[in-house]
């Protein structure tokens, strides 16, 4: 079967751009497209292409007219789902290909997608099932029950509900023994750089969801609150598949989430002999009751580390439900500092903020070294805890706002000055900022 796997281009647009002219504040996504390259890896019977149209935003109507795939499937984030929509749309209007949507938005929110242009939707981690999906397509079964009892399938029934079904987050699920199919991007790499940096970057997956149950993370949709990791093996064998790429991103939610195989896959990195740095997500908790597993992941290369700090005091993180305190963050600060580890810190502010809450935001970055600072606008990412617990607060439901830098509740200051201040404090955080 000829498949198309589709990467929305850059989509999510920006209020304070729009209303405001403030041009500071709007994110780009980049890197490359990694939950795709699982899902090639594990249909190698098949002739894949991964199309990216962050790379090559005009490519569709040529990769359709030219490659007549017989299956599209298409992945994105909350702000990207208005644009899978009209991507599977454009797909419908242009062959008669069966259309699959999936990743994260899918997975919290499957309803959006219960629409004439979409065939099936797949919630969760999808490698394994995705395959078994198009093979039951192959083999003519598209009516029968062989594919919508497939686990984490949903046929899709516009006018009618779809439920989100069970997940079956079993090991097998990552189909580990298929790595991913790197090769499909080779056209794109040279797109996947930090540019502002020069740094060239590759992205391997060791770990999938997070033990932990932050009020405002969506990971939790993708694997029904599980977590899961790869052998260590499979992760050296994924990063020695990109021998020309410097840094690694590991690109899961929480590397550490299980500190004793974290342990003994720093030891791996350590004793493979690559040679390359390493960026990966860690909880400041870890930093602190660990800091000889990090002393070790440093020898490894270990650059950076990043960092969901979210809040500066204690109030503030109990309501994000973040089970972590102001003190540890403090704690893992100095401990990085001293191992000169690299810290990219993750900061949430509200929509409630008023002028006092922007300046003691300011002031803990100005005193704290914290090498890159991101600080995203709290968002209410349907599927989530916050979702629920905010839903009648939203003011926005244009999910192309949904980037995590436009305030889709009601802010309380004036929405100018609230914005104006979010660049303020961008501007003062990355005077010096550095990776």
């Amino acid at each position: 079967m000829h498949i198309l796997l589709i990467n929305p281009p850059n989509c999510g647009r920006s209020i304070p751009e729009e209303r405001y002219g403030i041009t500071s504040l709007k994110q780009i996504f980049r890197g490359e497209p990694l939950a795709l390259e699982e899902l090639a890896g594990n249909l190698m019977e098949h002739t894949v292409r991964i199309l990216d149209l962050k790379a090559d935003p005009d490519g569709l109507d040529r990769e359709l007219r030219e490659f007549q795939p017989e299956l599209v499937g298409i992945t994105g984030v909350t702000c990207e789902a208005n644009t899978m929509l009209r991507l599977a749309a454009r797909v419908k209007d242009s062959c008669p290909a069966t259309v699959v949507v999936g990743g994260i938005h899918a997975s919290n929110d499957p309803g959006f997608f219960n629409h004439p242009v979409v065939d099936y939707i797949v919630v969760g981690i999808g490698k394994k099932v995705f395959a078994e999906l198009v093979c039951a397509l192959e083999s003519g079964n598209e009516n029968d029950e062989k594919c919508t009892d497939l686990p984490g399938v949903i046929r899709t029934s516009p006018g009618r509900q779809v439920a989100r079904p069970q997940l079956r987050n079993r090991i097998a699920d990552l189909v580990m023994e298929r790595p991913p199919a790197y090769d499909l991007v080779q056209r794109y790499r040279s797109h996947y750089i930090l540019e502002k940096l020069g740094i060239t970057m590759g992205f391997v997956a060791s770990a999938f969801g997070c033990p932990h149950q932050c009020l405002f993370c969506s990971i939790q949709g993708q694997t029904g609150g599980d977590y899961l990791t790869k052998s260590i093996e499979t992760v050296i064998r994924d990063i020695s598949l990109l021998p020309e790429i410097p840094v690694i991103r590991l690109v899961d939610a929480n590397t550490f989430g299980d500190v004793t195989r974290a342990t003994a896959l720093g030891h791996a990195l350590l004793a493979s002999g690559l040679g390359k740095q390493y960026l990966a997500d860690i909880r400041s908790d870890t930093v602190v009751r660990h800091p000889e597993m990090l002393r070790q992941w440093k020898e490894a290369g270990l650059r950076a580390v990043i960092i969901g700090f979210e809040g500066i005091d204690d109030a503030s993180l109990s309501a994000m439900n973040k089970a972590n305190q102001a003190t540890m963050n403090a704690e893992a600060i100095s401990i990085l500092n001293d191992l000169e580890i690299t810290i990219v810190g993750d900061f949430i502010i509200s929509p409630g903020y008023d002028e006092n809450d922007f300046d003691r935001l300011d002031t803990y970055l100005g005193a704290r070294q914290i090498d890159l600072p991101m600080i995203t606008v709290m968002t209410p990412l349907p599927g989530t805890a916050l979702f629920r617990q905010e839903q009648h607060r939203i003011s926005n439901h244009n999910l192309d706002y949904y980037t995590l830098t436009n305030a889709v509740t009601p802010t309380k200051l004036e929405e100018r000055r609230f914005y104006s201040r979010y660049a303020e404090l961008l501007v003062n955080s990355h005077h010096n900022a550095r990776l």
